[in-house]
C-alpha cells in the first residue's frame, strides 16, 4: 500500500499543494511552523477522516477560507484508487474513486497509516478517554466490523442512558424496554471486549522485542484494564459479568442516569518491570515505548492482513541520543513507504538519506532538494 500523490486545497497553511511521493522513504525538511507536520496530518486525515492534532475540524481549514479538500492517489496491490475528503459548511464528505461513501465504516481501512508523533505522549499521560480513542482508531483500521459494532454500541449506549434518566423521573416507566436495550448493548460489548483483547495480545507478541531493540531495556507489555472483572474473554464470561453488574447496580445507574459498566470505561497501561510507564517512566522511555507500539502494529498488519501500512514519522529523532537513533534506524527501510519530517537532515543517518526522496519546505512552498527517488515506483 502506497500513496502516490496528494493534493491539498486550503488545508492548514497550504492554499494549493501537489506532492508526488516515492514508494520508499520520503523526508520532509523544514524549520518549525513551516508546515511539515501539516503534510503528515493531511495524509492521516485522508485515511481516518479526522486529525490527530485537533478535535475541531474547522482548525484544518486555511484561514479566511470556507472549506478544505484533500485528494490522494493510492495504490494497493498494484491497483490504483482515488480517495478524497472535503469539509464544507459543517459537512464532511468522503469519496472513493469519485463515489460518495455514506458510511465511515466503509471508508476507513482503504488507506492504512501508522503514525508516530510527539502527540503520542499525550496518549500515555492523558486520560483513559484518549487511550480508548487510540484503541478504537487502531483497531478500526484493521477491521471495519469493529468500527460498525462500536458505532452501534455508542447509539445503544446513548439510548440506554436516556432511558435511565427517564426512569428516574417517571417511576412507572417500562423496565422491559430497558432490558431490551441492555441485552442489545451487551451483544455489542462482547464483540468490543474481544476485539480489544485480541489486539493487545497481538501487540504483546512483538512489543517487548522491539522495545529492547530500540532502548536496550526489557519487559515492556501492554495491559488491558477493563472495568468489569474478566477471567477470560469468552462470550459466556463477558455476558455473565455484564449482566451481573447491570442487575446489581440498576438503581444506582437510574439515579445517576448513566451506564456505569462496559467498554466505554476501559483503559490500558504500558508496563515496564511491573510498573505503569505513565507514572514511573521517563519521557524518553515513554516516547520509545510508543514508537515500539507503533512498529508492533506494523507487524500485526502484515501478519493478519498481509498489508504494509504507510508509516508516518513526525520529528521521530528528536530527544533521542545517538545510540537510540541508530537502534531506530534499522526499523526504517524502503520495504515500507515511510514519510519522515525533520528540522534538518543532520540528525538523519546517511544510509536513510541516500535512499530517500527529499523535500524542503520554505514559505509555504515545497521543493525537491535532492537525494534519490527512493525505491522504484511499483
Amino acid at each position: 500500500m502506497v500513496i502516490k500523490k496528494i493534493k491539498l486545497i486550503n488545508f492548514r497553511n497550504y492554499k494549493n499543494l501537489n506532492l508526488k511521493f516515492s514508494d520508499g522513504i520520503n523526508i520532509i525538511i523544514g524549520n518549525n511552523a513551516q508546515g511539515k507536520t501539516n503534510i503528515l496530518e493531511s495524509i492521516y486525515t485522508l485515511a481516518l477522516t479526522k486529525s490527530y492534532r485537533t478535535t475541531n475540524d474547522f482548525n484544518l481549514i486555511r484561514t479566511g477560507q470556507e472549506k478544505f479538500i484533500i485528494t490522494g492517489d493510492i495504490k494497493v496491490d498494484k491497483v490504483p484508487k482515488k480517495m478524497s475528503i472535503e469539509l464544507y459548511n459543517n459537512k464532511k464528505m468522503v469519496k472513493i474513486n469519485d463515489n460518495i461513501v455514506r458510511k465511515i465504516s466503509d471508508y476507513i481501512g482503504n488507506l492504512v497509516v501508522i503514525l508516530s508523533s510527539p502527540e503520542d505522549l499525550n496518549i500515555i499521560k492523558g486520560s483513559p478517554i484518549e487511550r480508548r480513542n487510540f484503541l478504537n482508531i487502531e483497531i478500526s483500521q484493521k477491521s471495519n466490523i469493529y468500527l460498525k459494532k462500536y458505532n452501534e454500541f455508542n447509539k445503544l449506549l446513548k439510548m440506554r442512558n436516556d432511558y435511565l434518566k427517564l426512569l428516574y423521573t417517571n417511576s412507572i416507566g417500562d423496565y422491559s424496554y430497558l432490558d431490551i436495550l441492555t441485552n442489545n448493548l451487551i451483544e455489542r460489548e462482547i464483540e468490543i471486549y474481544k476485539y480489544r483483547n485480541d489486539y493487545i495480545n497481538d501487540i504483546n507478541k512483538y512489543l517487548e522485542t522491539i522495545y529492547y531493540d530500540l532502548s536496550d531495556l526489557n519487559s515492556l507489555k501492554m495491559k488491558y484494564i477493563t472495568n468489569i472483572d474478566l477471567n477470560e474473554f469468552s462470550d459466556q464470561e463477558i455476558r455473565k459479568q455484564l449482566e451481573n453488574k447491570y442487575k446489581k447496580n440498576l438503581q444506582r445507574e437510574i439515579t445517576l442516569g448513566m451506564t456505569l459498566y462496559g467498554p466505554h470505561r476501559d483503559d490500558f497501561q504500558l508496563i515496564i518491570d511491573n510498573e505503569d510507564i505513565k507514572i514511573y517512566g521517563s519521557q524518553g522511555q515513554q516516547k520509545l515505548a510508543f514508537i515500539a507500539l507503533k512498529f508492533a502494529e506494523i507487524k500485526i498488519f502484515e501478519e493478519k492482513s498481509n498489508i504494509k501500512p504507510i508509516i508516518l514519522l513526525d520529528d521521530i529523532f528528536s530527544e533521542l541520543d545517538k545510540r537510540r537513533k541508530n537502534n531506530l534506524i534499522k526499523y526504517i527501510n524502503s520495504d515500507y513507504q515511510t514519510i519522515i519530517t525533520s528540522n534538518d537532515i543532520k540528525g538523519i543517518n546517511k544510509k536513510i538519506i541516500n535512499n530517500a526522496k527529499i523535500f524542503k519546505i520554505y514559505n509555504n512552498s515545497v521543493i525537491e532538494e535532492g537525494g534519490k527517488d527512493g525505491r522504484k515506483d511499483k
